[in-house]
């Protein structure tokens, strides 16, 4: 009696203490909502949402400021969709490569290549981005543009380079979270698919990867989300400035906007940076909303 009852006080101690953590995780993201939308209203109120949202020309220190963003959204949502077009097929590809045991030998070295990728720092990625990146992608640029007489040449400091390396800066995440959902899917399933006649990569494809799309899709969110908040490696790569998002050309993400400008900003152009700030915390609360409510679609469709 004694010992169960020992038991049960553990088990009320530990729900009470998992409540606790949760509550934490709940309370940081409303408060961080809540302290972002605070400061990145007042801007909106003064200067209007048309303006800010809606505007082609950023001009915070003239003197006649402009605080349109609207460049530096379609950049944000043109750059991430690239890196994602990049780093989420190839990211998906290796994590099948790493759980499905093809070449097991050399699945160590990747797997050790993608831990290391994990843990480099992104400003490491920039400045490889500058050494490497980007000389080759002007060299590209000049072939491309080099009977052009209106191109303003960037240097390799364009949109292509900040999505190559933000698809780069994403796979640890994709790769290690599609792998593990990979290896969650029940070994049957597998096993019913060849039974039945089936080879192996249709069966990767047609079973495999339809059971894990759950853990694919957090893959997804969780890589654009890493894509979509990046700022230091893009800030030394893209270049800066505030223009329409094309491939060859020097641009400035919404993320790049608020680090290159905080330092030295203040008045209303401080509080347009912390509307900057509401606008990709709302991208990325948009993005896990729809995709949830995808995932919970599909979900009561299979039922």
């Amino acid at each position: 009696m004694g010992h169960w009852k020992r038991e049960t006080a553990v088990e009320a101690a530990a729900r009470t203490v998992f409540g606790v953590c949760a509550s934490i995780a709940v309370l940081a993201v409303a408060f961080i909502a809540f302290y972002m939308i605070r400061r990145g209203l007042p801007a909106l109120k003064q200067i209007g949402l048309k303006e800010i949202l809606f505007g082609s020309q950023w001009k915070p220190t003239a003197a006649q400021p402009q605080f349109g963003i609207l460049y530096v959204i379609l950049t944000s949502v043109t750059g991430t969709f690239l890196a994602a077009c990049i780093g989420i097929p190839v990211g998906i590809l290796t994590a099948v490569y790493l759980a499905e045991g093809f070449g097991k030998r050399f699945a160590g070295v990747v797997k050790c290549a993608v831990e290391l990728l994990a843990g480099i720092p992104s400003v490491i990625y920039g400045l490889l981005g500058i050494y490497l990146l980007n000389p080759w992608m002007y060299r590209l640029e000049r072939r491309i543009f080099e009977d052009s007489g209106s191109h303003q040449f960037t240097g390799g400091a364009n949109l292509l380079s900040a999505a190559v390396v933000l698809a780069i800066m994403m796979l640890p995440t994709v790769i290690n979270i599609s792998e593990a959902s990979i290896r969650g899917v029940c070994p049957s399933l597998r096993e019913v698919s060849l039974a039945l006649g089936a080879s192996r990569v249709q069966t990767i494809f047609r079973c495999v990867l339809p059971a894990a799309k759950s853990g694919l899709a957090t893959a997804l969110v969780l890589g654009v989300g890493r894509a979509l908040g990046e700022a230091m490696a893009i800030t030394l790569v893209s270049g800066g400035s505030v223009n329409m998002p094309f491939p060859f050309r020097s641009v400035r993400f919404l993320t790049t906007a608020i680090v290159s400008e905080m330092g030295y900003a203040h008045g209303v152009h401080r509080q347009v940076l912390f509307t900057i700030g509401l606008v990709l915390f709302c991208f990325i609360m948009l993005m896990n909303l729809l995709l949830t409510g995808i995932l919970k679609e599909r979900a009561g469709g299979d039922g």
